[in-house]
């Protein structure tokens, strides 16, 4: 495929890698969570190896301090993925304010957990749109797909976590959809901006 980076990322590689940091997360399996958000960041953003262990372990972090529910550290999170979005910035992948970025990022976290479920979409879009500056009715299938990869994930952990469940499956599949129709919306094409 080439250089992989924010907007030249592969898929399928990234779906799996999230999938796969999704159900540790709820398993609360943090070695395995570390393992999926370096695979994840490193094949979602293309950093050098530093910077990708580096926001690895602030992904990780940011996720530790929110699981506690309802004690969790919502401004610990958004420190962590300011810290994330600041390395991504470093690397030239993205440019945005890293504050904002991360304050998007956990309050699509919220609503998914909070709700109202309906606003979870533009939630995602909020972010889509302010860190890849892509237009909003573009990116609306990538968030679409990601919604209903959370909502079988959400089936999944309700119905136990069993790994051979075919609901984690149909998360991956979703995920796996949601990151193709995000490529396609921010991906930059030769003689384009």
């Amino acid at each position: 495929m080439g250089t992989t980076g924010p907007r030249s990322f592969d898929p399928v590689v990234v779906g799996n890698r999230e999938t796969d940091a999704w159900a540790a997360y709820y398993l609360h399996d943090w070695r395995r969570f570390l393992v999926a958000s370096v695979g994840l960041v490193a094949a979602a953003f293309g950093m050098s190896w530093r910077r990708t262990l580096l926001g690895a372990w602030y992904v990780l972090r940011a996720n530790q301090v929110w699981a506690p529910y309802p004690d969790n550290e919502p401004d610990a999170a958004r420190t962590y993925m300011r810290r994330f979005y600041e390395l991504v910035i470093q690397e030239g992948g993205l440019a945005l304010d890293p504050a904002q970025a991360a304050w998007l990022e956990v309050e699509w976290w919220r609503i998914h957990r909070d709700g109202p479920a309906e606003q979870l979409e533009d939630a995602l879009i909020d972010l889509y749109a302010y860190a890849y500056g892509a237009e909003r009715d573009a990116i609306r299938p990538a968030a679409r797909k990601r919604v209903e990869a959370m909502d079988l994930s959400d089936r999944w952990v309700k119905g136990g976590c069993q790994r051979d469940d075919p609901l984690l499956a149909g998360e991956r599949q979703a995920l796996v959809a949601s990151y193709a129709a995000l490529r396609k919306a921010v991906e930059v094409r030769p003689g384009h901006p």
